[in-house]
């Protein structure tokens, strides 16, 4: 809860790219800066990485999403879409593409959540390709 990865995509929904994180553990610090992010960059849609446990239920780290989640639509703009993707194994499939990239230590760490968050971007724009 106190690094958000954040990824953007083209306005086709064709490439996602890392953001810098967001570090905080304050929640309205987070989601004031997701919503200037969205503000700035004309986001439509806000896709939030959902941490369900590796059988798919959903565990104590869920229910802190949806508080998230609640915060978040609290402050978006009426017209921005968010949802929520499936992100088990997108931290692992992070990890492997920085170990590629020859990334080590406390670097792979900085990097590591916005990575992911470009994972689940990723997926979900290969899932709802027109």
């Amino acid at each position: 809860m106190k690094r958000t990865g954040l990824a953007v995509c083209d306005a086709l929904g064709i490439a996602a790219h890392p953001l810098e994180a967001v570090v905080s553990p304050s929640l309205d610090v987070t989601v004031d800066a997701i919503v200037t992010l969205v503000k700035e960059r004309e986001v439509q849609r806000v896709v939030v990485g959902m941490p369900y446990l590796p059988d798919g239920r959903e565990g104590e780290q869920v229910k802190n999403v949806f508080v998230f989640l609640d915060a978040l639509r609290a402050k978006l703009p009426e017209s921005v879409a968010l949802t929520h993707q499936d992100e088990r194994h997108t931290t692992k499939e992070a990890r492997v593409l920085l170990r590629e990239t020859g990334l080590r230590g406390k670097k792979v760490k900085a990097k590591l959540d916005s990575i992911a968050a470009t994972v689940i971007l990723r997926q979900f724009l290969q899932e709802h390709a027109d």
